[in-house]
């Protein structure tokens, strides 16, 4: 007798298992590289596994202008990027929906420490590539860019565009093509600068990967500097997958004090503010860099 009843509850416990594992419910989130490469997201996506066991959040990590291709191309549910530029034009061809900024954190200069341009000191992210780019063209320095159009690229290029310069051809410009972790790993070895948000590069650098670079350029009030981050719901994305993606989005909003306590122990100092410390300066800036157009 208790053989058979031992035989049922297995059973049990078996469908039961199989219910749940046939219940789960997978939501494509795409994501700039930077966030995904500090470890941010897997910590949120797992605080967000306590509360919605049955979800199964899966990152796609490339760079911002990938990370919309994916979208427009139906190919995710969520999208995490930092470019408002690039965003807009899709929020207006209306690929993106609900959604906003839920994080942000600052773009630095690294380079070696020797800094053969000088730009330690400098006052503003503009003097600082003003100072590259001179140093560039006497054979002195040279600087690594992602050249993959993600938001690090296009906020680089923008900074350009400001200062009235286009390294593009130049010998001293070099382009990786790749994402923020391995775009500082080439910069390393050629002990070049490169721009990076401070995430990554703190990662990185706390790992001993980046012996070469040091921080150069690091200014909290430049506003060519503030690095935003924003989520948003792909439409066309339907059911119980849009469903959570749509709950996820909320639970950004909902629990920024996971962002702003990330990386404090590990680190000394949080790699990402949450949006609520600044949201009315952060809407203006944003709208700001949304009217950047290439």
């Amino acid at each position: 007798m208790i053989a058979i009843i031992l035989t049922i509850a297995a059973v049990v416990v078996a469908g039961l298992a199989y219910v749940l594992l046939s219940s789960e419910v997978r939501v494509r989130a795409v994501t700039t590289t930077s966030l995904y490469a500090t470890g941010l997201l897997d910590y949120l996506a797992d605080r967000f596994k306590e509360r919605y066991p049955n979800v199964r959040l899966e990152f796609i990590a490339v760079g911002t202008g990938a990370a919309l291709r994916y979208a427009e191309h139906g190919d995710a549910c969520i999208i995490l990027v930092h470019a408002p530029s690039l965003e807009k034009q899709y929020i207006e061809r209306g690929v993106l929906e609900a959604g906003g900024i839920f994080a942000y954190n600052y773009f630095i200069v690294v380079g070696p420490n020797i800094d053969p341009a000088g730009v330690n000191g400098s006052s503003s992210l503009l003097e600082t590539f003003k100072r590259i780019y001179s140093a560039g063209e006497l054979g002195k320095a040279s600087f690594v860019s992602r050249g993959d159009k993600s938001g690090t690229h296009v906020r680089e290029l923008e900074v350009w565009k400001k200062a009235g310069l286009n390294p593009a051809g130049r010998s001293w410009y070099k382009e990786a093509a790749a994402g923020m972790d391995q775009t500082l790993i080439v910069a390393n070895e050629l002990s070049a600068y490169s721009l990076t948000d401070i995430g990554t590069y703190s990662k990185l650098a706390r790992e001993g990967r980046l012996p070469r670079l040091v921080i150069l350029y690091a200014n909290p009030e430049d506003p060519d500097a503030i690095n935003i981050y924003s989520a948003y719901l792909v439409r066309g994305c339907s059911s119980d997958e849009r469903k959570y993606a749509m709950l996820f989005l909320e639970f950004l909003q909902e629990n920024q004090d996971l962002v702003r306590n990330y990386g404090v122990n590990e680190y000394g100092q949080p790699l990402f503010h949450p949006a609520e410390e600044n949201i009315m300066n952060l809407r203006d800036l944003w709208n700001q860099l949304a009217s950047n157009r290439e």
